[in-house]
């Protein structure tokens, strides 16, 4: 016994453990592996939440926003634009002269940006009808001026009125501008000089 071959029963419990050693590193390796996997699915799904997250924020915005122009739009329906409004008229005399349209909901006498008013206001019923009423009011006078009174219209982004212009100035000696053609400068005779 001593010396010699060691018996094969203990020769395989070697080679058990050694096999349980390598399963237990590999299953150790695959258990690291399947954590890492893991953690990776979560951060991709934390990225996806805050993206939805974004959207739906965007989403949020945009129906806000649509909900506001319509309720513009519903308002502005319902409002006149009265021009040639004497700077000493008050909201107060404006109501009254078009409460007998329907009811007024609210007068808006616009200023400069130093509080002075700019001679004319809107006015807002709660009735649509009220406006065509109140459009047949056009002329009537009050502090002395026939005031003008048209349905307000709708701002839409983007339209300016009018178009493209020619601009001014931009001519030598006066030429050029307001749609002259730009005439070359040793073509044009200097004043006070030559023959």
């Amino acid at each position: 016994v001593y010396g010699g071959e060691l018996p094969e029963e203990v020769e395989d419990a070697d080679l058990l453990e050694t096999e349980n050693a390598k399963t237990g590193e590999d299953e150790a390796a695959e258990l690291e592996a399947i954590k890492q996997k893991m953690q990776e699915n979560e951060d991709e799904l934390a990225k996806l939440r805050q993206m939805q997250s974004k959207i739906d924020k965007e989403l949020t915005a945009g129906t806000e926003q649509t909900e506001a122009t319509v309720n513009r739009e519903e308002a502005d329906a319902r409002s006149i634009h009265v021009g040639n409004v004497d700077y000493s008229t008050t909201p107060e005399e404006l109501q009254q002269l078009f409460q007998a349209c329907g009811t007024v909901n609210r007068v808006t006498i616009l200023t400069d940006k130093y509080e002075q008013p700019k001679g004319f206001a809107y006015i807002e019923f709660l009735e649509a009808d009220a406006v065509t009423t109140a459009v047949q009011l056009a002329g009537t006078e009050l502090h002395g001026r026939g005031i003008k009174v048209t349905a307000k219209r709708t701002n839409v982004p983007g339209m300016k009125k009018g178009g493209k212009g020619k601009g001014k100035g931009g001519g030598y000696y006066g030429y050029g501008g307001y749609g002259y053609p730009m005439m070359m400068p040793m073509m044009m005779p200097f004043p006070g000089k030559g023959k």
